[in-house]
């Protein structure tokens, strides 16, 4: 085991790797989705606060519908990136182990490559799975911005601004 120490190291350093990512992954969603919240209960208390048949409580509600779905992703992204985390980890924990077996027991060496193949292919799945939710969510966001910017057109903001994608 000794001699081996470098080949150990090595099997936990891309699952390190990994999970490293994924934190910051989870840490940005984590500030996105309060960010939504924020968003969510500010608009909220305009609608609560807007007086009887205010014309704009149509885009309104439109703006709170889709920063509960936006929220709804974020925490579905969230979700994925802790697993991957959880997936990584053990990956790499199954990996050491399996090493350390393997010296005793070859035959366990093809079963604990299996596990360990299986175990970071699931972990990449979340990852993939938490970035296109988070895309998802970037897409609304984008829609909520643009229909806010017509909102304040409508309510004699000049449109001067430049939202267009370069």
């Amino acid at each position: 085991m000794a001699e081996n120490a470098f080949t150990l190291l090595t099997l936990i350093a891309g699952p390190a790797v990994l999970t490293n990512a994924c934190s910051v992954l989870a840490l940005n969603t984590a500030n996105r989705y309060g960010r939504a919240f924020d968003r969510a209960r500010e608009v909220g208390r305009e609608l609560a606060h807007a007086p009887p048949a205010d014309p704009a409580d149509g885009s309104r509600m439109r703006l709170l519908e889709r920063l509960i779905v936006r929220a709804t992703l974020l925490l579905r992204a969230q979700t994925a990136f802790f697993a991957a985390i959880g997936l990584f980890v053990l990956s790499a924990v199954v990996s050491l182990v399996g090493a350390a077996l393997s010296q005793e027991v070859r035959a366990w060496a093809p079963l604990v490559l299996v596990l360990v193949l299986g175990v970071g292919l699931l972990g990449t799945g979340c990852v993939i799975q938490g970035c296109a939710l988070t895309v998802r969510e970037t897409r609304l966001a984008l829609v909520n911005l643009h229909e806010e910017r017509e909102l304040l057109a409508k309510r004699g903001h000049p449109r001067h601004v430049d939202c267009s994608v370069r």
